[in-house]
């Protein structure tokens, strides 16, 4: 069993060291974890203003995409409204998009530094090594990172990482996947005997996509116990050919649903004209695919951005590894679709939402999953990110893996039974 662990381990580590990259949210880190729980990296966004003007304040954001990528949009518009609560005037938030993750991502924060800006955020993991060495150079300035892993531990003051606990988001949208499953169990749509089959597309094999998908799955398997399934992957954050193309391919090899982790609208439109249900991220797609749409889920940045920049307008400090979740306003979901969504859909959701927030619910509840048909009661998850990416921390106790408590960004890497790999290339 445990060395069963260790090359599984093993395996995903390697594939992590091509790239890790951003995307939710958020994707991608969590939030402030468990709320039984203190998260000594977590600080809830204030609205209080009071005494600050903010009217010659100016802000940066450096975007991986532009808007036809629905992770860069998500961030996008959370920036707009952060800084529209603010009061910060338009012309003085200042957005870089398409920015590639690469020497490009430290000559753009040096511009905007340049520009006036004392505080600046990337939403893409790959940009985290030339943000720092921005960080380092710019020492008044503060730059604030989105799904980063080395806020931690390269002790900046002015170098922030954040994240969220999406997986509690993507959990609730797999009970709604899971009760349409039912729905179709019942009408006949998936035959008596026939295993409930989910398709996923995912866009690489690390921590931040598998804490999202093993989360999603668990999330269906809550009220659809029988369910299976099949993971694959595109290499890519941001393609939309590929991710029809693998929602495609899932749809072949008979999924009655389709969920994903990638930022295009491939997958929702390979949904949409094959009549199977989907549930996307980052937003809805319910305009664009009215009949098969259920739900999404999302990382609402509004809360950080805001948080942030009222620290650095104040001179104090920002918490160098933030985690928004459900009560902060940082996880949400949207409207649920009643056109595609199963009766008493909204009731479930709503009743583990509760549950959640409590913190009488726990995703990773050990006794809901297995490896090799065992129950996983002690692991070390790579928290303090190096080159070796090896475990370094004992993430299980109280019954539960304590996914995004150690550090913001997702660290969550088993492979637990159930759930299929198509392919692990990426």
């Amino acid at each position: 069993m445990k060395k069963a662990l260790k090359v599984i381990a093993l395996v995903l580590a390697l594939a992590m060291v091509v790239a890790f990259a951003a995307c939710t949210g958020s994707n991608n880190g969590d939030p402030e974890q468990s709320s039984d729980t203190p998260n000594p990296s977590s600080d809830n966004a204030s609205a209080d203003n009071q005494g600050v003007d903010y009217s010659n304040m100016k802000v940066g954001f450096i975007f991986l995409h532009d808007e036809n990528s629905t992770y860069d949009l998500n961030f996008i518009n959370a920036a707009k409204e952060a800084c529209t609560a603010l009061g910060i005037p338009e012309g003085n938030y200042i957005f870089k998009t398409n920015v590639e993750e690469n020497q490009d991502c430290y000559d753009v924060a040096a511009d905007l530094v340049e520009q006036g800006c004392t505080i600046i955020f990337a939403d893409s993991f790959g940009h985290e090594d030339f943000l720092i060495e921005a960080a380092k150079d710019y020492p008044k300035v503060q730059f604030c990172h989105a799904t980063g892993t080395k806020a931690h531990t390269e002790g900046l003051s002015n170098y922030h990482n954040a994240f969220a606990s999406i997986y509690e988001g993507r959990y609730l949208a797999g009970i709604a996947a899971g009760m349409k499953l039912n729905e179709l169990i019942e009408k006949g749509t998936i035959k008596e005997g026939e295993t409930p089959k989910v398709g996923y597309v995912g866009a690489y094999t690390y921590a931040e996509v598998m804490s999202g998908y093993t989360s999603f799955f668990l999330g269906v398997r809550s009220v659809c116990p029988t369910a299976e399934m099949e993971v694959t992957f595109t290499g890519s954050w941001y393609n939309e050919t590929a991710e029809k193309e693998a929602a495609v391919k899932l749809i072949s090899r008979g999924a009655h649903l389709i969920s994903q982790h990638a930022d295009s609208m491939g997958a929702p439109t390979a949904c949409e004209d094959a009549g199977i249900p989907n549930v996307s991220y980052n937003g809805s797609t319910e305009a664009q695919c009215p009949n098969t749409f259920i739900v999404s889920s999302r990382i609402n940045w509004a809360p950080y951005f805001q948080y942030a920049i009222e620290k650095a307008a104040k001179g104090e400090a920002i918490n160098d590894d933030w985690t928004g979740n459900l009560k902060t306003g940082s996880v949400v979901l949207t409207d649920i679709n009643t056109n595609a969504a199963a009766k008493g859909t909204a009731e479930a959701i709503a009743e583990a939402k509760a549950a959640l927030e409590a913190g009488t619910l726990h995703v990773f509840s050990t006794d809901a999953f297995t490896v090799d048909g065992e129950t996983v009661t002690s692991y070390k998850a790579d928290v303090d990110t190096d080159e070796a990416y090896e475990g370094d921390t004992e993430v299980i106790s109280d019954g539960y893996f304590h996914e995004s408590e150690y550090r913001s960004a997702p660290y969550f890497d088993i492979q637990i039974d159930g759930i299929n790999l198509l392919d692990t290339a990426y």
